[in-house]
């Protein structure tokens, strides 16, 4: 067995193991050599990837059981597939390790892929997974709801992680009873929206585009059943990647349309009441990512995600500038948290992050 990178004395036990269970899973083949674990890239999770230089290629997948669920993963993989998505195939699973082998979906992730001539038909193809995954039925007992209270939670973490302990803003009474009053009205518009499968991350890093076009779909452990505009603003309003705002309105439109010729959409849902719903769902998706990524780099060393803070930032404040009753939120955020991030070393100016030139 051979692996690429170094690794501390607890990771390379942990990587023994996976390899000797992963190399059980192969089918005996007299005089084969034993196959080469390489590392890839990794996730905002803790799981670790390992390519197999097996035909077909394979992945193996260590999901410490402390924080993942090798098992759910499992089933919402086949749960997919079952619907025609094209997540990874599920070879070999260990519950009590957390161990996975998967199909490899290859290297095509759709954020190496997309320019200007390039994001049409890619973005096509995408929202075209979307709507399928949309049209998937639910599984209570596979699919956790995306209530209020989940919604509050994940809004909370902005809170903790990037106010407090990122920028160490000190946050008052009135803060409090401000941030109190934008989530309500949050939550309340992400409850009222039509309910869906959730994938929770749908966005360029999780899609992979294959040799004859289709789209695979990964890192989709934390489904849900929630809101229907959830998906599609992670992934028109990509943390990653920025595109114009007349070209993400078109799209988001484009797409509504489709959800109404498949009953997913009422027709007497106008554009209006539509848009807000998707700039208010993409506000709290952009609120707890702040809060997320600030927590990847100050608990998990993961400091890479800080070069993304400004373009989520930008996303926050044109949206809540968009909307009177948001207002107050972004005037807020000027004056009592924006100073703080701009005296942070990873601070570039908002107003341009996610531009071509930047």
């Amino acid at each position: 067995m051979k692996e690429t990178l170094q690794q501390g004395a607890g990771e390379s036990t942990r990587f023994e193991a996976l390899c000797e269970w992963a190399s059980e899973q192969l089918p005996a083949k007299d005089g084969a050599a034993a196959p080469v674990f390489t590392r890839l890239g990794g996730d905002a999770g803790h799981r670790r990837y390992f390519r197999l230089n097996t035909e077909p290629p394979l992945l193996a997948v260590d999901a410490p059981v402390e924080g993942e669920s090798a098992t759910h993963f499992a089933h919402l993989a086949r749960y997919l597939r079952q619907h025609n998505i094209g997540a990874p195939a599920v070879v070999a699973v260990d519950e009590g390790e957390g161990y996975l082998l998967l199909e490899d979906l290859g290297d095509g992730l759709l954020a190496r892929l997309l320019n200007e001539e390039t994001a049409p038909a890619l973005y096509g193809e995408a929202l075209m997974t979307l709507l399928a995954i949309q049209q998937c039925p639910d599984d209570p007992a596979l699919l956790p709801r995306y209530d209020q209270s989940a919604l509050r939670g994940e809004l909370n973490v902005f809170d903790q992680w990037f106010a407090t302990e990122l920028l160490g803003v000190e946050l008052s009474e009135a803060d409090w009873h401000l941030l109190h009053g934008t989530y309500e009205r949050l939550e309340a518009l992400a409850v009222e929206q039509p309910q869906v499968l959730v994938h929770r991350d749908y966005h360029s890093r999780n899609l992979l585009v294959g040799d004859n076009g289709t789209v695979g779909v990964i890192d989709f452990q934390d489904a849900v059943w929630g809101p229907i505009t959830y998906d599609l603003v992670s992934l028109l309003r990509d943390c990653y990647v920025r595109w114009p705002e007349e070209q993400v309105t078109n799209w988001a439109l484009s797409y509504g349309n489709l959800l109404i010729d498949v009953g997913l959409l009422p027709e007497n849902i106008d554009g209006e009441t539509y848009l807000r719903w998707f700039d208010w769902m993409g506000l709290q998706r952009h609120i707890k990512v702040l809060g997320v990524f600030s927590r990847l780099h100050l608990r998990d060393g993961k400091s890479d995600y800080l070069s993304h803070l400004p373009l989520v930032i930008r996303y926050t404040l044109e949206v809540a500038e968009r909307h009177a009753e948001l207002k107050p939120f972004a005037d807020w955020f000027r004056e009592r948290v924006l100073p703080a991030a701009e005296a942070q070393p990873w601070y570039k100016d908002y107003r341009r992050a996610g531009d071509a030139s930047q």
